[in-house]
């Protein structure tokens, strides 16, 4: 599998009841961890102060993974995202 650096803004659309935030938000932890436990999400941060999020994600392509893995997220129709490709540098220190 390739992996993905993604970087995800959430904008909860205007009228949104606070009953729906809550529930998207509880079935989006459900599936993060599905999806770690499958390998998809490899890690994940959130920028302090800030309402985004950056992940290490893997996929096989990156069809797969915006259709697939972050396609299946319950907050995905609110959110901005950036994937960005990934491979492996000749001087991580995780090779060495």
């Amino acid at each position: 599998m390739r992996e993905f650096l993604v970087e995800i803004t959430t904008t909860v659309p205007e009228g949104t009841g606070q009953d729906e935030v809550d529930r998207r938000r509880a079935a989006e932890a459900v599936r993060a961890r599905e999806l770690a436990a499958g390998g998809n999400l490899v890690r994940l941060w959130r920028p302090v102060g800030e309402l985004r999020s950056i992940g290490v994600w893997r996929a096989a392509d990156e069809e797969e993974l915006t259709e697939k893995v972050l396609g299946t997220l319950p907050l995905r129709p609110w959110m901005t995202l950036t994937v960005t490709p990934l491979e492996s540098h000749p001087n991580d220190p995780g090779r060495m």
